[in-house]
């Protein structure tokens, strides 16, 4: 065996191989909610709690808690609707750390 080689596979044939190694190895980054989201959320929350300091808080908090699919289920669950039952884990720990950031004392 010499430098070019390892295992029998060269060099040159390992390198071109890691980009595809590592992409696997990688987690994949889901989109963050959208500005029109994060003002849908403050809209909402405001006709629930008409508290714009919570509000703006917890608008704020979402945009790095949770992803933009989540979102979409976090305005629904305000407007009255419910995660399905395979996100109640993910709701429910949604809402504890928005309300640590936002209402430390309750």
């Amino acid at each position: 065996m010499n430098f070019h080689t390892l295992h029998g596979v060269s060099m040159h044939k390992l390198i071109r191989a890691l980009p595809i190694l590592f992409a696997g190895a990688l987690p994949a980054f889901a989109a963050a909610p959208t500005a029109a989201q994060k003002e849908e959320f403050y809209s909402v929350c405001m006709g629930i709690a008409q508290d714009a300091t919570l509000c703006g808080c917890k608008a704020d908090a979402a945009m790095t808690l949770i992803d933009e699919r989540f979102m979409g289920v976090v305005i629904a669950s305000m407007k009255g609707g419910s995660p399905a039952a395979g996100e109640y884990d993910a709701y429910n720990t949604y809402v504890a750390k928005s309300n640590q950031v936002c209402k430390p004392n309750y």
